[in-house]
């Protein structure tokens, strides 16, 4: 659910506090990569395939890295966040990324999802993967806080 709300800025803070505190929190295991495949072949689907999105040259899946992958490839790390039912989580990807890029120096990428039966909207976040570990540092800390 979007929500509008009109908040003063510790208002907001107080409130992406308590969702990233009760978001489901998973830090995913590996290495991962953007694979990408001509517009006109779109990719094969896979269990391991979290997000495909295209453009009008190509499609892009972000997959687990293997070591066939060329050195030119990025390699990021892949956590996830599952929000509760009804939760106002408006602001929450401009929030983080901007703890994680005065924190660490870091941008991120994020892909979102719907799954209404575990409370609507997911997002998967990636980041450069030697920064993984820090980055899931900060989320414990803003999550315990």
């Amino acid at each position: 659910m979007v929500s509008v709300s009109i908040e003063t800025s510790e208002q907001i803070e107080e409130r992406l506090r308590r969702v990233i505190a009760a978001a489901d929190f998973v830090r995913h295991e590996g290495v991962w990569c953007f694979r990408e495949f001509p517009a006109h072949h779109p990719p094969t689907l896979t269990a391991d395939t979290l997000a495909v999105v295209g453009d009008q040259d190509s499609w892009s899946c972000l997959v687990p890295a293997t070591a066939q992958e060329s050195g030119d490839v990025e390699r990021f790390g892949i956590f996830s966040f599952h929000f509760p039912d009804r939760s106002d989580n408006s602001g929450f990807v401009g929030w983080l990324a901007t703890h994680l890029k005065s924190r660490l120096g870091t941008g991120v990428f994020v892909v979102c999802g719907s799954n209404r039966s575990r409370g609507g909207i997911y997002d998967y976040w990636g980041c450069p993967i030697g920064l993984i570990d820090d980055v899931t540092e900060v989320i414990e800390d803003l999550r315990a806080h």
